[in-house]
């Protein structure tokens, strides 16, 4: 069954589960249960700084929940996923408009992750040699009212290691708040090393219009969501606004890689995942990954992992990682 709420309503149901929930004994913490009526699990929030919140959580839907969410203005966020969909990227959310967009959580799939949200003024305080301003390398995470930038840069391992330091925090009182504080600016920092080095095509090229890069991020939203049975390259351009050639050109420059071989790759990662868990067979999993062909597919898997579909099921760990 697939549940679908406008912003509203899911915002109601979180207002209600969160006046059934107590405040933490450590100051400026607090945990709120998932709305029985989605699912179950918990959301931290913590005040790491004066209007710098650390979320943590730990959930999992009973259904597929689909959100409608409207434009608004949308703070400065860094996300980090350890487990659930699409872990082997992270999120910059960029203060300014977000688009309207729909929000898909799968059911019976557990997310665990941390979220640091901020308003865009606050990362300039960081850098007191600037005047209290935002760097310039920094100045497309502020749009004011323009529409927002969306990046998602690489998950790296160090990346993961903080981010699971920061769910797995060992102290408590002053000590814990002083530990967040240091592991809080370490994983904006890795993240936002990328923009300043200009590795992996983070940064907006000049030469792409203004809203494009958004829509090749939208292009790759859509993909994930579809893999088994994406849409034709023309056919994806056309949703997202750009011309085909466009659509490749920033495939190339924002992921390293044609459209073609993005949506192998991913289908690859998940068609791993699934022959980990031990309970599909070969064939299955090369249904659900969109080939109907398994001998292409084990030629497809072989080339990305250097073992055989077979081998991945009976729990060989791969040649390549």
């Amino acid at each position: 069954m697939t549940i679908t709420l406008t912003h509203k309503e899911e915002g109601e149901l979180w207002a209600e589960a969160k006046l059934n929930s107590l405040q933490n004994p450590e100051p400026n913490e607090f945990i709120y249960q998932v709305p029985k009526q989605l699912g179950k699990g918990y959301v931290r929030d913590i005040e790491v700084y004066p209007h710098l919140w650390l979320s943590i959580s730990d959930s999992e839907y009973h259904d597929d929940v689909l959100e409608e969410v409207p434009e608004y203005n949308h703070p400065l966020q860094f996300c980090v996923g350890l487990l659930g969909v699409n872990t082997d990227d992270t999120l910059i959310s960029g203060a300014g408009v977000q688009r309207s967009w729909t929000f898909k959580t799968p059911k019976s799939q557990r997310f665990v992750g941390v979220d640091i949200h901020m308003p865009p003024s606050l990362l300039g305080t960081f850098f007191p040699t600037e005047g209290s301003e935002i760097p310039s390398q920094f100045s497309l995470l502020a749009k004011g009212d323009d529409w927002q930038t969306m990046l998602h840069p690489k998950k790296t391992a160090a990346i993961h290691s903080v981010a699971e330091q920061i769910i797995n925090c060992p102290y408590q009182g002053i000590t814990k708040r002083m530990y967040l504080q240091v592991k809080v600016l370490e994983m904006i920092t890795l993240q936002l090393t990328p923009i300043i080095t200009d590795q992996g095509g983070l940064q907006p090229q000049p030469r792409f219009r203004a809203g494009t890069v958004e829509r090749i991020y939208q292009a790759r939203e859509i993909l994930l969501s579809c893999l088994a049975n994406p849409p034709s390259l023309l056919e994806l351009a056309q949703l997202v606004g750009v011309s085909d050639r466009t659509l490749q050109r920033g495939f190339q420059r924002l992921f390293g890689t044609t459209v073609f071989g993005y949506l192998t790759d991913k289908r690859m990662e998940q068609a791993k995942r699934w022959l980990r868990e031990g309970n599909r067979t070969v064939l299955q999993v090369a249904i659900m990954t969109g080939y109907s062909n398994p001998t292409h597919f084990s030629v497809a898997f072989k080339r990305k992992f250097g073992i055989s579909p077979s081998q991945c099921l009976l729990g060989k760990k791969s040649v390549w990682r």
